[in-house]
């Protein structure tokens, strides 16, 4: 997936989420709604975390150097933690206290007018942004589940996205339900129930995106279908009779580090080793591309090392 079709989801986020933050204040403000201002608050959270992600993008691009001899390809995960973190304690947070306090202290929405009108906008510049950020996930998706490919996801600038989004969209139907039926009700407790839900929303979005990040910052591995087709991979090539389980960990989306201790027949020589070593990083690369750092060990069936191979591709990811 490249950087720039990511990076249009992220940027077609954060412009529905500054314009729809500002007709939910203006709303909020003229008829009091609580579920309103919570979603105020909702969508403004949502375009600073865009802009956070999009920060960890570039940050990400950024090439090794001395200090940073594996790229900088984690500062993604980062500042995608710090993303769920403030949906977690801004969003969530926050729209379930406005809710408790107008709970506390409840008014009544005389004309709900302008709510209905922001709402529906709202709902169809959501809805471009979570179109924009499905069609993305769906390019890294292939045949497998919608949940099972965002369980397996490793790009937060497509997951948290689309998560995000997703919550947006069933934010307004809450705050919507709420404002009609505490208006249809003359009950302005429904107002402040609908911002409740909202926050409890948030924070439920707001816990999967931690422990997913969290995995991925800490140094998550490949899959076992990954680890597998490595050492089906790694058996096939000449002279290989036992292979370890392989090490790997994700670096970036797209950039996977993987150490490969592999046993070769005594017979060979120091220079077919080499050959086969060659041929077997070929392969990896052939079906895996998201390997770009390769570290095998060879060595003799007694034990005997023949040598340590590593192999080093530019990494520039494409996120």
């Amino acid at each position: 997936m490249s950087a720039g079709s990511s990076k249009t989801a992220i940027y077609g986020a954060i412009g529905a989420n500054v314009a729809i933050a500002i007709s939910k204040f203006v709303a909020a403000f003229f008829t009091g709604s609580s579920a309103m201002l919570s979603e105020g608050i909702h969508s403004l959270v949502d375009s600073g975390n865009g802009l956070l992600i999009l920060f960890g993008v570039k940050q990400a691009e950024k090439p090794a150097d001395a200090r940073h001899p594996f790229g900088r390809s984690k500062e993604l995960y980062f500042w995608s933690l710090i993303v769920a973190i403030l949906v977690f304690s801004v969003g969530g947070g926050m729209s379930f206290y406005e809710g408790v306090e107008h709970l506390k202290h409840p008014s009544p929405i005389t004309d709900p007018t302008w709510n209905y009108w922001v709402l529906g906008l709202s709902m169809l510049f959501e809805g471009i942004s979570c179109f924009l950020a499905l069609r993305e996930f769906n390019k890294e998706r292939g045949d497998m589940g919608f949940w099972a490919t965002l369980g397996r996801s490793k790009d937060p600038s497509i997951f948290a996205i689309l998560m995000e989004d997703m919550a947006a969209l069933l934010g307004l139907v809450i705050a919507l339900a709420g404002v009609y039926f505490g208006h249809l009700l003359n009950n302005p407790y429904f107002d402040g129930g609908a911002s409740i839900c909202i926050g409890i929303l948030l924070v439920s979005v707001a816990i999967f995106l931690i422990y997913k990040t969290k995995g991925l910052l800490v140094g998550e591995g490949s899959d076992d279908e990954t680890l597998d087709s490595l050492e089906a991979i790694a058996r096939q090539q000449r002279g290989v009779e036992q292979v370890r389980r392989p090490l790997t960990m994700y670096m970036g989306p797209h950039d996977v580090v993987l150490a490969l201790d592999v046993e070769f027949h005594d017979h060979l020589s120091a220079v077919e080793v080499e050959r086969s070593v060659d041929a077997l990083q070929d392969a990896i690369r052939a079906k895996h591309p998201e390997f770009k750092r390769i570290f095998i060990e060879a060595k003799g069936l007694s034990g005997k090392q023949r040598g340590s191979f590593a192999s080093d591709l530019p990494v520039s990811p494409q996120i």
